[in-house]
C-alpha cells in the first residue's frame, strides 16, 4: 500500500514524541518517579520501551509504501499503550495529582495520534482502490 503523505507526517510526528518521551523518560526516570508518584522501574522501563517503537514508526514513516498490517500495527500498540496508561494513572498506590495528570494527557495525545493514523491509513487505502 502506499503512503499518503498525511499518513507519513503523522508516523513522523509520532515517531518524534516516541522518541522525545523516551529520553524524557530515561534520563529523567529517577526524579519523574518521585514527581508522578510512580515507581522508577516502571517509568524508565516505559521510556526504554519507547525506542524501539520510536524508531520503527521512523523507518515506517519515511516509506512511500508498505504492508497496511504495519500500520495496523502502530495504531494497536498506540491503542494499548493509551489503556497501559490508564490503567496506571487508576491504580499506582502512591500517584501524585501530576503524575495522573502527566499519564492522563500524554495517554490523551497517543490515543489522538492513533486515531490520526486511522485517518491516515483510510486515506492511503482509498487512494489506493
Amino acid at each position: 500500500m502506499t503512503l499518503s503523505p498525511f499518513l507519513k507526517r503523522v508516523l513522523l510526528l509520532d515517531a518524534a514524541s516516541c522518541l522525545g518521551m523516551g529520553l524524557l523518560l530515561t534520563l529523567g526516570g529517577d526524579p519523574l518517579a518521585a514527581l508522578f508518584g510512580i515507581d522508577a522501574k516502571i517509568v524508565g522501563g516505559a521510556g526504554l520501551a519507547l525506542f524501539p517503537v520510536g524508531l520503527f514508526m521512523l523507518w515506517l514513516g519515511t516509506r512511500n509504501a508498505a504492508p497496511a498490517a504495519f500500520v495496523y500495527l502502530v495504531i494497536a500498540g498506540n491503542a494499548l499503550w493509551t489503556l497501559e496508561s490508564f490503567v496506571v494513572a487508576a491504580n499506582a498506590q502512591d500517584i501524585t495529582g501530576l503524575g495522573t495528570g502527566f499519564v492522563t494527557v500524554q495517554a490523551l495525545a497517543v490515543a489522538g495520534l492513533a486515531a490520526l493514523e486511522w485517518v491516515g491509513l483510510r486515506r492511503s487505502r482509498a487512494a489506493a482502490a
